[in-house]
């Protein structure tokens, strides 16, 4: 029978023989935040956490991952006014990663993993990245299941590139691990045409500007999601799955010199 991967599970007894500084501790990192009118609110949570189990049932002995609780709430306040969203403010969330990482540093394990599902907290992730490398001594590391279009990840050309929140590819995703909760029915276009003629104030463009998810209407999603499919979902996720395993290989063998 094989053991759990999950930290929670160890106990205080087992760290020193079952942990070492070439262990990996995979952090998912997930949003309650609205999706519009056919998702729920734990679209985030979901990929992440579901990317973090599925790869450590298929690399974690390979690869020495382990998974830690997932952070379900993060920085959404640019869903601020719709009914269910939930944000902690930046220093809150950096102050509780602090936090996580003076624990972390008093186990062997020196590599940490944030597997983010909201685009959101991208930025700040790069920021607490680098402050857990400061303060803590941690070798740390940002990768994203699926990355945000507006952070030059993919999108289909019917969402004409922008389709960040609530479209295509994240109600497939949602069709294949969550059927129960996806409303296809409510499932409409939402694409900010007018940004599309931009050369580059636009997502995915090269000058980012502040947006909140109310400035394109009151649907709260930006994306076409009236094509997703759950074989479409299947595929993306086998895509991710492959994607995070790959970069996960070369955080198992990576160090600065």
């Amino acid at each position: 029978m094989k053991m759990s991967r999950n930290f929670a599970d160890l106990k205080s007894t087992d760290i020193d023989h079952r942990l070492n500084p070439s262990s990996i501790l995979l952090v998912p990192v997930g949003a309650i935040e609205q999706h519009g009118p056919h998702l729920p609110l734990s679209v985030d949570l979901v990929i992440a956490e579901t990317t973090v189990s599925r790869i450590i049932a298929e690399r974690g002995e390979e690869l020495d991952l382990w998974a830690l609780p997932p952070i379900a709430i993060s920085k959404s306040n640019e869903h601020v006014g719709f009914a269910g969203s939930l944000s902690l403010r930046a220093e809150t969330l950096l102050a509780l990663l602090d936090d996580l990482g003076s624990g972390i540093k008093e186990t062997p394990i020196r590599k940490v993993v944030f597997v983010n599902g909201h685009g959101g907290n991208s930025s700040l992730l790069n920021v607490a990245c680098r402050d857990l490398r400061v303060a803590h001594g941690l070798m740390t590391f940002l990768m994203h299941p699926f990355i945000p279009p507006d952070q030059g990840g993919h999108s289909p050309p019917s969402e004409m590139g922008m389709g960040i929140h609530g479209g295509y590819e994240e109600t497939s995703v949602m069709l294949y691990l969550c059927p129960d909760l996806v409303d296809m029915n409510s499932a409409l276009r939402n694409i900010p045409e007018k940004l599309g003629k931009n050369r580059y104030v636009r997502f995915g463009g090269t000058t980012s500007f502040g947006w909140l998810a109310s400035d394109f209407g009151k649907y709260g999603h930006i994306g076409d999601p009236t094509g997703a499919t759950r074989e479409a979902g299947q595929e993306l996720f086998a895509a991710a799955l492959e994607f995070v395993g790959d970069q996960l290989e070369e955080v198992s063998k990576f160090s600065f010199l």
